[in-house]
């Protein structure tokens, strides 16, 4: 990842613009990251990534519900210790 500072993006933003075609960049203030610039492409992929992690996150909590309301009452008394037992036996 290149990284430049916030005076050097200014004075050389045309530069900036090509050079986040090849790689995300850093901008940095005062010795801080003040920013990240990245590529429309990048953007998109970033966006998809978050969408399909946001349903995969609420379809575990949906078959988490369904597995709640479906387990016998004796799993709520399983320790920890337990489950690794019995998956280890099951192997």
């Amino acid at each position: 990842m290149i990284t430049m500072t916030s005076v050097e993006a200014q004075n050389g933003f045309g530069r900036l613009l090509d050079a986040v075609q090849r790689e995300p960049i850093t901008i940095t203030r005062n010795g801080r990251t003040a920013a990240f610039i990245v590529s429309p492409q990048d953007m998109d992929d970033l966006t998809n990534a978050r969408s399909k992690r946001s349903k995969a996150v609420a379809e575990f909590e949906s078959w988490s519900q369904r597995a709640a309301a479906s387990a016998l009452p004796a799993a709520a008394e399983l320790t920890d210790d337990d489950v690794l037992r019995m998956v280890k036996e099951s192997r």
